[in-house]
C-alpha cells in the first residue's frame, strides 16, 4: 500500500511541475507531406499538444527526430 501511495505522490509532483513550467513529454510522432514534415504529439498537464517540424534525415535543415520535451505556449501563470 505504501508503494501505491508513493507512486501517486510522485505522479502528482510530476504533473504539478509540468503544469507550472509548461513542458510536455513526447508521446508519438509521424511523418507527413512526403516525408518532409514531422508531426509530434506531446502530453502536457493541460492535455495533448501537437507540433509540426521540418524533417530531414541529415538534420542540417529541420530536425531528424522529435525533441523529448517541448515547452508549450500555455503556462498556468501567464495571463
Amino acid at each position: 500500500m505504501k508503494v501505491v501511495v508513493r507512486i501517486v505522490i510522485v505522479l502528482a509532483i510530476i504533473w504539478l511541475a509540468m503544469l507550472l513550467t509548461g513542458y510536455g513529454v513526447l508521446t508519438g510522432s509521424s511523418k507527413n507531406v512526403a516525408g518532409m514534415g514531422l508531426q509530434c504529439q506531446y502530453l502536457t498537464a493541460r492535455g495533448m499538444v501537437s507540433a509540426q517540424y521540418l524533417h530531414t534525415d541529415s538534420g542540417i535543415i529541420g530536425v531528424t527526430d522529435c525533441p523529448v520535451l517541448k515547452k508549450s505556449t500555455e503556462v498556468v501563470d501567464n495571463h
